[in-house]
């Protein structure tokens, strides 16, 4: 075992003990995915894959949805994490941009990311949002926050702000067109865009099934 892999190794422990009860979609194992494919995608797209997989395993360690002051939180404790390994200030560095930057806060705010080893952090954390994981976890989000499964007179928004998006969560079937069927097209490398194209249809077919048996049309 080399020293980069005792530092994931023990980051993972870490993170583990930390976020293994969750029960929002966004546990142990929402990260382990997360970082698995985030170190596919790196080795395709020729990227630093140890800094890849730092920032997926460390991407969710204040986020926004669940603490106040993330971006301090964000810092203090991904510095918390890394400071206790040999690591050089770069390396921490080009972590703290990928954790800062890698939600996607509704699709809605401009990406900031600016590394492709972030770019790839945040293209895995989007793909895990889609398909049948992301169906999944988005039922499990919404059911932890007390949001409808579905009401047909409380139609999507398409939000211009994150204050709107956070502001006027309605039930969780408006969260597919108002979120998870935009984030095809915010992919940023080939590799994940080719991925999302499958996920992307699985969550279209889902719908179809769902507002036929909603509506009771028989097959």
């Amino acid at each position: 075992m080399t020293d980069k892999d005792r530092v994931i190794d023990d980051v993972k422990q870490s993170i583990k003990t930390q976020f293994e009860n969750d029960s929002s979609g966004h546990d142990w194992f929402h990260i382990e995915r997360v970082w698995k494919l985030a170190k596919q995608i790196a080795l395709k797209e020729k990227a630093n894959v140890f800094i890849v997989e730092l920032g997926a395993l460390l991407h969710d360690i204040a986020d926004h949805k669940f603490v106040d002051d993330f971006e301090t939180e964000s810092i203090k404790r991904t510095e918390s994490i890394l400071k206790s390994f040999d690591l050089d200030n770069d390396t921490i560095k080009q972590v703290k941009h990928i954790v800062l930057n890698c939600s996607f806060k509704g699709g809605i705010e401009e990406s900031k990311m600016k590394s492709i080893e972030g770019k790839i952090v945040q293209d895995a954390d989007k793909l895990d949002a889609i398909g049948a994981i992301g169906i999944a976890r988005t039922f499990a989000f919404g059911g932890k926050f007390g949001s409808l499964l579905y009401h047909p007179n409380i139609k999507p928004i398409q939000h211009k702000s994150l204050e709107s998006y956070q502001k006027n969560r309605t039930h969780t079937i408006n969260h597919f067109y108002e979120k998870l069927l935009l984030l095809k097209d915010l992919m940023h490398t080939q590799s994940a865009k080719q991925i999302a194209l499958q996920r992307h249809q699985f969550m279209e077919d889902f719908l179809t099934q769902f507002f036929n048996e909603w509506n009771g049309v028989l097959e």
